[in-house]
Parts: C-alpha cells; structure tokens; sequence
C-alpha cells in the first residue's frame, strides 16, 4: 500500500517517525479538552471527540492522501471555539458545533473544486501570517490566566497574579517545559504536563489552596479518580445544525472557515517545504487529497463533539526522522486509540499544567512573523492591527475583521488601491458586517 522503495524509506523509519510524530503532538489529547470543557463541553466527552477524530483523520491522511502528517484538533481554533464564540459571544457550545459542521461543509466544497489558489491570492501573505502569530499571543495570554499570572486590575487594566504556591509551581513547571523544548526533547510539551501536575500534587494539601478554579473556570486541584473508564460519548451528536445557520451566526462560519482553510494551507506548504515533499510542479505532494481530508476531518469533528481537526505542524517531527509516507501518519493515529480509555487519569491535570504547553504553542505559532516587512509600512501596520488585536480584544474574529478593514483603508489611502483584489474588496464588506455583528 506504501511505496516505501520508492520514497527511499523503510518500515522502521516510517514506524518511529510516527511515534515521533505522535510524541510531538499528544499534548493536544489533554489541552484540547482542558480548553473545550471551559466552554461546557464535558471533559471526558472532549478528549474522546479529540481521540476519535485524530485517529480517524491521521488515519484517512495515511492512506487516502498518502502524506505522513497528522490530523488533531488544531489549536487557536479551539481557542476561537471556546473564548471568542461560546465565552465572548455567549453561543451554546453545541450552536457552536454547528458552525464547526457548517465551516465544515464550505471547506469541503473549496477543497473539492480546488479553488485554494484563488482563496489564498485574495488575501496578503502578511495578514496570513500575523493572523496566525496573533492567535498564538492569544493562546499565550490564555496560558497565563489559566496560571492565574495574568489578572484584571482595575488601575491598569491587566497585572500580576499573587504569588500564591499555585502560580509558583506553575512558573517552575513553565521553566522546565522551556527548558525541555530548547533541548529539543521528543514529546517535550506532554512531558511538561506530566511534571507539573506532579509538582501541583502538594497544593490544597501540604500548602496552599486549590479549592478554586482558574479564571476561565478550568480545574487547579489535582484530585485522583482512577486510571481507566469506558469512553465517555456526552460529546457525540450534541450538534445544533439548524440553530447554526440563523444569519447572526454567519461571521463566526465564515471565520472558522477562513483559520482552518488557511491554517490547513500554510502546514501543508511549510511541512512539506520543510522535507522536500513536493510533486513535479514544486506544489505540496498530494495537496488536493490532503485538503480533501482535512475538510472531512473539520466536518465531523463537530458531530464527534469537538472544534475542528486540522494538519499539524509538528508532523515536522516525525519528516525530520525520515518519515517519508503515509505509514507515519497511520501510526501516529492509532498511537491515540489508547487513551480513549485514560480519561480519569488524564483528568487529574490541572489547568496550571496545561498553561506551560499553551505558551510554547504561542511560542511556535509565532515563528511566521520573520516574513513581514516591518519597514513596508502598508503592510505592515494592517498586520501589526491584526496580531495585536487578537489577544487584546480576546477575539480572533475581532482581530481578522479590523485586518482587513486596515489593510483596505491603508492601501487605498497610499495610493496603491491596485494591489486589493476584488475578492478581498467582499472580505472588506464582510468584516464591516461582522463588526456591526459584534
């Protein structure tokens, strides 16, 4: 089924590079449900949603597209789901799945006609890229209440948390996660959480409290409740289709859409770019089936119970091992199965241990801010309004919206109307709609 011979690989190789793989991103098996069940959706059904549509969707990337890259839910859009939709805008969780499903169903359609390039063409290389940097600032600014660092202030708006034995040992916990991510330890971030929760153990018990929860209601007590149960399916099939398409929840359609179909993009072209997987056209090898399989992944990511699923880019993990097929990704999803089975034992992490991994996801989300031209001032200030805007109106929509709108004003008021293109012309109109939406 895999052309190994011909892709100058082995079964070995291949096997390792999938648990590699699957090492580099299993921290979204706790994260992910940490995150989702702020919005209401049970913890156990959230992490069996995230366990079922990771390996149905690494699995469908292995043998249908034939890439070794790995599906889970993507982070920053769950963000998106939880903070921005259900938290920010007050939509049930399940009216929120049904955007998911209906994001789901646009995605497939772009996928299925292949029109990525018209979509991508219409929208800068520097707004993409500082859209996904803002998003990893808001990831980061979400870590940090979580730890209970970052908290209101009515002087200065935000301050520092006090230094209670909570946010001490998540500030040892942060330190050894960095530390383990610039010695570039395999698995580094799932090891962070381990560590840490292990070092929360003590709190409400030998020192401190721990009776409280954190900010954004997620759990701080490290409370023992066994090591295995049965699937918890609470998740399954919660979905509002037909409240998601009243006309109010449109925007958040459209940039769900938008974060996965892009998000989706720039993985396929950076990872592949990254291990010379490209076809004779110099394009991402296999590019319409894997999109087609991460527009099935999002699609019933929201029936399962979860935000969507999309391309990781820590499959780079597994590519950098010489993982060259879709073995590797094939592995790495059924390396998942097992946990289906650990969610009591998964649910003792508390919210200050998955804190550490959210900021060094911001960390990693942040690296395509080197490709903006901050001295291309029309370029660069409708980024700069975008990346910022994300994490200080704790809102990507918010943030993509007076993107856009700044990128149009500005290019037009210089002179250089030219360079938007008719469809980022709808996109403007779009976003005014959305911003009177908000």
């Amino acid at each position: 089924m895999f052309s190994l011979r011909s892709l100058e690989t082995t079964v070995k190789t291949e096997v390792l590079a999938g648990v590699a793989t699957f090492l580099a991103a299993m921290y979204i098996i706790v994260v992910n449900p940490s995150i989702l069940s702020s919005a209401g959706v049970p913890f156990a059904g959230a992490l069996t949603a995230t366990v079922l549509i990771s390996f149905f969707g690494s699995v469908m990337m292995g043998l249908y597209a034939r890439n070794p890259i790995l599906v889970a839910p993507g982070m920053g859009i769950n963000a998106l789901f939880t903070y921005t939709m259900v938290l920010g805008a007050g939509i049930e969780w399940q009216t929120a799945l049904g955007c998911v499903f209906w994001s789901g169903v646009l995605f497939g359609i772009l996928a299925l006609f292949n029109v990525r390039r018209y979509v991508v063409d219409a929208i800068p290389a520097t707004l993409r890229h500082a859209i996904a940097c803002g998003i990893g600032l808001f990831i980061t600014v979400i870590g940090l209440v979580n730890a209970g660092m970052l908290v209101s202030n009515p002087a200065t708006v935000v301050g520092l948390g006090e230094m209670t034995p909570t946010l001490v040992t998540f500030l040892i916990g942060l330190g050894i996660t960095a530390v383990l991510v610039a010695r570039r330890i395999q698995g580094a971030l799932i090891l962070g959480i381990v560590i840490t929760t292990i070092l929360a153990i003590p709190i409400g018990r030998l020192w401190g409290d721990a009776s409280a929860m954190s900010p954004t209601g997620a759990p701080t007590l490290v409370n023992f409740q066994g090591l295995f149960a049965w699937p918890d399916f609470g998740a399954l099939w919660q979905v509002d289709f037909v409240g998601a398409l009243s006309v109010a929840y449109w925007p958040f359609i459209f940039v769900i859409l938008f974060t996965t179909f892009f998000d989706a993009m720039s993985t396929f072209i950076g990872v592949c770019q990254a291990g010379n997987l490209l076809d004779e056209d110099g394009e991402p090898r296999n590019i319409r089936r894997s999109m087609m399989v991460d527009a099935f992944s999002a699609l019933i990511s929201a029936p399962l119970g979860t935000s969507p699923a999309n391309a990781y880019v820590e499959s780079a993990a597994g590519i950098s091992q010489g993982g060259r097929s879709g073995l590797v990704a094939v592995v790495a999803g059924l390396l998942f199965l097992p946990f289906l089975f650990l969610s009591p034992l998964l649910a003792l992490v508390p919210a200050i241990a998955t804190a550490p991994a959210l900021i060094m996801v911001g960390v990693f989300m942040l690296s395509p801010i080197r490709t903006i031209d901050w001295q291309q001032y029309d370029d660069a200030i409708p980024a700069f309004v975008a990346m910022m805007l994300i994490p200080l109106t704790y809102s990507i929509t918010h943030g993509v919206v007076f993107g856009f709108l700044t990128f149009v004003v500005v290019k037009v008021g210089v002179g250089k109307a030219k360079e938007v293109r008719p469809a980022m012309w709808v996109l403007f109109l779009l976003s005014i709609l959305m911003l009177f939406e908000g």
